[in-house]
């Protein structure tokens, strides 16, 4: 066995020996080492692409039998990040390095040697820059099948400071490769400029650290609801990268705001609503005061035609007079206890949200006044929806505010809207 391999090197060296030789006479003087090294290179990549032909798709056989993403998650994500490919890369390249002595002559072009040898070093740092870049989004589609979004936006953070130190890291390496120089010549030249190296990547460092924060405080992660009132925004979160948020807004556009902005901005999360099927009401009418009056017993008489009231209206005027029995003056419609357009109509409006059913029965639902404005007095409808889609609650409320609004007229009230 050991002969056949030496009898094989020996084959390929003598090979190799003919074609220096053959290249050696057809090139025109003093050009022998620029063909001796477009040969070499030739060969080489011919190599290179012929290995990386085999393995890509040997690797990605096997891994192809663990594609359930369910049972082998990190076998998945690695295969769809594609770091097969950078491996068989490395397989090539290994191979590339170990026969480059081996072909022409030792020692006959060192000067293309070097650099062929500098070429296939360079290749290296890029296939190992690629496999990490690659890592990373492995690890993303890692976290992506297990659905864990705030990892997602802790990585996200890291990635993407991984990815600028490492594209600063292997652009030294590179040109220490190329110039064959030390890397701590160039790192020891950068201590003069490193305040400038800080202010240039400010808001790199803001966005990891935003990032790390909102991962482990687990307040927002990509999906949330959102509403932002400093940048007028509410959309959902799209992604949250190192130097920007990207929001998708419910107008379909997009907008997009520094990621360091949410440590500092106040930033109302409103996924709760989704998630817990409630979706809060909180509207007012306002109404002229001027239009308010006790009810004389003509209005009472009108009003007890009303379904939601009637009763309401028959056991209060008996208390009313029960009151006025033993009272001075009990004509005088001021004296005593009298029922109001205002405070019945609030009655109503808090009997007929009762009766809605796309209303949640369980959480607060209550019709109230507020303080008196310059506009007239607020009467304010509070309560939650249980389906929370966007137009589906849109039509909930229109369909309150509309019926109450039209229903204050038959107790004789005015809303106040601005006369021009």
């Amino acid at each position: 066995m050991k002969d056949e391999i030496q009898d094989t090197k020996d084959f390929f060296q003598d090979l190799s020996y003919q074609l220096y030789e053959y290249i050696s006479r057809i090139s025109p003087s003093g050009l022998d080492w620029f063909f001796h090294m477009i040969t070499k290179l030739a060969l080489l990549l011919a190599v290179f692409f012929v290995i990386d032909f085999i393995c890509k798709p040997v690797i990605n056989i096997i891994f192809r039998f663990f594609h359930d993403e369910q049972k082998y998650p990190i076998i998945k994500s690695i295969y769809d990040s594609k770091i097969t490919n950078s491996v068989a890369h490395l397989i090539a390249l290994s191979v590339v390095a170990s026969i480059n002595p081996s072909i022409f002559p030792p020692r006959s072009i060192p000067n293309t040697n070097i650099f062929i040898i500098r070429s296939v070093n360079l290749g290296f740092v890029l296939t190992l820059a690629g496999m990490l870049y690659r890592s990373l989004t492995a690890f993303r589609g890692y976290f992506i099948i297990k659905q864990d979004f705030y990892k997602i936006m802790a990585l996200n953070a890291i990635s993407e400071t991984v990815k600028i130190l490492g594209i600063f890291i292997f652009s030294v390496v590179g040109i220490c490769v190329i110039f064959g120089i030390k890397g701590t010549t160039i790192v020891g030249s950068l201590g003069a400029i490193t305040a400038v190296l800080v202010l240039v990547f400010r808001d790199t460092i803001l966005g990891f650290v935003t990032g790390i924060h909102v991962a482990t405080s687990k307040n927002l992660k990509v999906g949330d609801w959102v509403s932002i009132p400093k940048y007028n925004v509410e959309g959902n979160i799209a992604e949250i990268s190192l130097l920007t948020t990207r929001i998708n807004n419910f107008d379909k556009t997009f907008s997009t705001i520094p990621t360091y902005d949410l440590l500092t901005t106040e930033i109302k999360n409103l996924q709760y609503i989704s998630e817990n099927n409630a979706r809060r009401i909180k509207k007012s009418i306002y109404f002229n005061i001027n239009s308010f009056k006790f009810l004389t017993d003509e209005d009472i008489e009108r009003l007890k035609s009303i379904n939601l009231i009637s009763d309401y209206l028959t056991k209060s005027i008996l208390e009313l007079r029960k009151e006025k029995e033993n009272m001075q003056h009990p004509e005088e419609i001021i004296n005593g206890r009298q029922l109001t357009n205002i405070g019945l109509f609030r009655y109503y409006a808090q009997k007929y949200i009762e009766r809605i059913p796309e209303l949640d029965k369980e959480g607060p639902m209550i019709v109230r006044q507020l303080n008196i404005t310059p506009q007239g007095l607020p009467l304010e409808v509070y309560s939650f929806t249980t389906d929370t889609e966007w137009i589906r609650f849109e039509q909930i409320q229109s369909d309150i505010f509309d019926h109450l609004l039209v229903a204050s007229k038959e107790f004789d009230l005015e809303v106040m809207q601005v006369k021009t």
